[in-house]
This record gives structure tokens, sequence and C-alpha cells, in this order.
């Protein structure tokens, strides 16, 4: 029945578009997409990274999600990380999942990231 996931959405407060873009597509590279404009009169913006898609909702009573995440494949995990905190990112280095290495850090609402490349 489910052939893929389509996009994860997380939240983001009123007027944090502009942080948003600067980081999802000036530090992370990600490609903004337009949103429909019956859903783009609610606010928040769309980015796209191969076949993924990471939606980015405003929510009125806003709260960063600190465990909830969704993982993002990288290659250059090093460079990701330098990238990161040269923008003022936290970079927490956790070498738990064998067979990959990956981080954790935080998106400029808060939303925890986890970046993660196999090896």
């Amino acid at each position: 029945m489910i052939t893929g996931i389509d996009h994860v959405q997380l939240a983001a407060p009123p007027g944090s578009e502009d942080r948003l873009r600067a980081f999802y597509a000036g530090v992370l590279g990600m490609t903004e997409i337009l949103k429909p404009p019956v859903l783009a009169a609610r606010g928040g913006c769309w980015f796209q990274a191969g076949t993924g898609c990471l939606h980015l909702g405003i929510e009125a009573d806003f709260r960063p999600a600190r465990k909830a995440h969704p993982g993002l494949r990288v290659a250059g995990i090093d460079t990701c990380a330098a990238r990161l905190a040269a923008h003022g990112a936290p970079v927490d280095w956790d070498p738990g999942l064998p067979g990959h290495r990956r981080f954790h850090s935080a998106d400029p609402v808060g939303n925890r990231l986890e970046f993660v490349e196999p090896g």
C-alpha cells in the first residue's frame, strides 16, 4: 500500500519564515518549493532535497520538537557538521547507530534534526 514518504512536517512560530529559509535553503542547501496559493496563505515554507520534502507549518502556540525529528541523510557529514557549527547551530555527535555516523542539531526555532551518513 505505502510506496514511500511524501514529506515530513515540523511546526514553526508565526513570522519565522525568513529564518527558516536562511537555514534550510541557505545553510543546508535545500531547495524551497512554492506552496499552492491556498496553503501559502497559512504561512510556513516547504523544502526539498532529493526525493524528500520537509514542510514547516506555522503554529500559533508553537513548541519545538525536542525528541521527534526528521533524519536527514547527508554525504560528507564532517563538512555538514562544520557548516552548521560555523552558523551557530549545535552539533552533538551520537555514536549509537551501528554502521553510521550521525549527529543531532536544531533549526533556528529549536526543532531537533538528525544528520546521518552510512559507513
